[in-house]
């Protein structure tokens, strides 16, 4: 399997997590003592702050949340990757920088996960 087919099923998971509002298995697909900034709140440290995090963001257009890599690379046990998102009609769309990191295991996990926001309101035209 590709890298970017690997780090899609992990955003898949993701992305299937919010749509149910699962928190914890929103939280689940980031490293014990991950980093996600958000221009929606303030920055979250640890899974348990990452949960309660998205307990605030899954009831707003759940259902409509999507996730597609679009570029990616690495090397070893660290990867990187560009990721575009929808969340629905009224949470907006936008893009997320992630650095991850391979387990023993062999699965991924965002250790770092900067999500950047597009507002229709500061769109020109």
């Amino acid at each position: 399997m590709s890298l970017q087919a690997e780090l899609q099923a992990l955003f898949d998971r993701y992305a299937a997590a919010y749509r149910a509002a699962d928190t914890e298995a929103c939280a689940a697909v980031f490293a014990e003592d991950a980093v996600l900034i958000s221009p929606f709140g303030p920055t979250a440290v640890g899974r348990a702050a990452i949960a309660k995090t998205h307990g605030d963001w899954v009831n707003e257009d759940a259902e409509g949340k999507e996730v597609a890599i679009t570029a990616c690379g690495g090397g070893g046990d660290f990867a990187w990757c560009l990721a575009a998102y929808r969340e629905g009609d009224h949470a907006g769309d936008g893009t997320s920088l992630n650095v991850l990191e391979r387990q023993s295991d062999g699965h991924w996990l965002i250790r770092v996960c900067s999500l950047n926001a597009t507002f229709a309101e500061n769109t020109p035209g």
